[in-house]
């Protein structure tokens, strides 16, 4: 099958075994009497991202956005390439049973080679780069960036969809890859058309198991063992073909058995149209899932406990005035291996609020997400917030516009003071920035700085100065006959920085 030539590259540092956590406080521990000296924080050298193909619409518009933030001591070479997958597989459009699995007898190759071509190629840090396609036939893409334009690389990739299912906004962030992912908020219900995004990087094939649970446990399937996802190729899995049990609520576990790949899921419904579901942050005793927007009308949590323990939980809300208990749902019990969903209303009641889970005795590893839908009727859409890192030392989000962009920001544990830099437009612009303060316990919707004279679409950037842990999200919304659409993405640290111990003596000459 023909497709656009549009593709992004993917991305993770040499060093991205190195993850994040969720946990609201940091462990106590003092550096003894043989600690090494103080590890330096330098600049990644290379990085890669994963985007998934945005749709099957004939009806889609989706536009890519890169940006890579100035970062200090990077000198000045390096480049970032945005490419579409260079082959597809005998297996990249789904077999009889949909679940994409290679059968062995194709040559790997049925598709035809993309060209090495980069489509979006960035000139300078500091300044975002767009490009756009539509249509269904857009690929999955893969790139890498080194150099200068490697610490924080951030790449958004956003779809308008005007009619069927899933219609809306879909947004998200191409991730790096990785080998293990847990996906809560998916559903096989006969008004969900969810899939699975696979996509390989790499020289060799990946080797992916699928496993689904729901709310009395694993469902039983043997479709979603042994997935091959060949080298630079993607695979699409729809998730009711794994499994003849129809669920609301699942939880998805991505195993990579071999290699590595990126992973998304697509969540498309009949009425409440659909988004982009994130892996949720690894499994923690503690989560936040930060940025509701104050007008939700529905918000659904859905948690899973990966172990045979089960999990008992606070849920808490930072409001704009600190952190207050929903009525009815002051906790949760999360059965262990099982998927629970609580419905929390319109929770946010008109003000920004971001949600806090927190063990009630003991802490059990948890994964968590929302589904939030706003508007009513038939004039209602859905986004997902799952549960994330903090910012750390920085975080960017791309694809802003000089109007419909909310950034939230949720200090759960000390107040905190944060710096937010809107970068120079992609076709003109001068970058401003403007520092804010989070109060303790506190969720802060802020409407974000915008360049001066500002054209074409800017990034933000988001910078801790001082204080606690700062957790992060930006909302595109847009009206869209009626209906209001958005999407929600989540800030966690890019990750430009890796601490490199200092050596205790100098060991570049050796001696004879």
């Amino acid at each position: 099958m023909n497709r656009t030539t549009l593709s992004l590259i993917a991305g993770t540092t040499a060093l991205a075994a190195v993850t994040g956590f969720a946990a609201l406080s940091a462990p106590d521990s003092a550096p003894g009497p043989d600690t090494a000296k103080a590890a330096a924080q330098l600049p990644v050298e290379r990085t890669s991202l994963l985007c998934p193909a945005p749709s099957t619409s004939d009806l889609a518009e989706t536009s890519y956005t890169s940006f890579t933030p100035v970062t200090k001591g990077t000198g000045s070479g390096g480049k970032a390439e945005l490419l579409a997958a260079t082959e597809e597989s005998a297996a990249a459009a789904p077999d009889d049973k949909g679940t994409g699995k290679d059968d062995g007898k194709g040559d790997g190759k049925s598709g035809k080679d993309k060209s090495a071509e980069p489509v979006l190629t960035p000139k300078d840090p500091g300044k975002p780069v767009t490009g756009d396609t539509s249509g269904g036939e857009a690929p999955a893409l893969v790139g890498t960036a080194d150099g200068r334009f490697a610490p924080g690389w951030t790449v958004q990739e956003t779809t308008e969809v005007a009619a069927g299912t899933g219609r809306g906004l879909q947004g998200v962030n191409c991730t790096a890859p990785d080998t293990d992912f847990w996906f809560p908020g998916a559903s096989t219900q006969a008004d969900r058309t969810d899939y699975v995004h696979l996509t390989n990087p790499d020289d060799s094939a990946a080797v992916v198991d699928i496993e689904l649970y729901g709310k009395d446990g694993a469902l039983k399937s043997t479709v979603g063992e042994g997935i091959t996802v060949p080298p630079h190729a993607a695979e699409p899995v729809l998730l009711s073909t794994l499994t003849d049990e129809r669920q609301a609520d699942l939880t998805v576990h991505v195993n990579v058995r071999s290699g590595r790949v990126g992973a998304a899921v697509q969540a498309l419904d009949d009425k409440l149209g659909g988004d982009w579901l994130p892996a949720s942050t690894d499994p923690s005793g503690s989560l936040v899932l930060p940025g509701i927007p104050k007008d939700a009308t529905s918000v659904r949590l859905v948690a899973f406990t990966p172990g045979d323990a089960d999990a008992d939980l606070k849920v808490r809300l930072a409001s704009p005035s600190g952190l207050i208990t929903p009525a009815g749902h002051e906790t949760v019990h999360v059965k262990g291996g099982m998927t629970t969903a609580v419905d929390l209303g319109d929770v946010t009641r008109g003000e920004a609020g971001s949600l806090v889970l927190t063990p009630t005795d003991r802490s059990v590893p948890v994964v968590a997400a929302l589904r939030v839908v706003r508007g009513k009727g038939d004039k209602q859409e859905t986004a997902f917030i799952p549960a994330t890192r903090p910012v750390g030392t920085r975080a960017t989000s791309a694809d802003n516009s000089g109007k419909g962009s909310t950034l939230s920001l949720t200090a759960p544990v000390a107040g905190a003071t944060v710096k937010v830099t809107a970068s120079a437009g992609s076709e003109g612009g001068t970058p401003v920035s403007k520092t804010y303060t989070i109060k303790a316990g506190t969720t802060q919707d802020i409407e974000p700085p915008v360049p001066g004279g500002l054209k074409g679409s800017y990034a933000l950037t988001v910078e801790p100065v001082s204080g606690g842990p700062v957790y992060g999200a930006r909302t595109l919304a847009a009206n869209e006959d009626g209906v209001p659409a958005f999407t929600v993405q989540t800030l966690p640290d890019d990750r430009g920085t890796v601490a490199v111990p200092e050596a205790d003596e100098d060991l570049s000459v050796l001696q004879k």
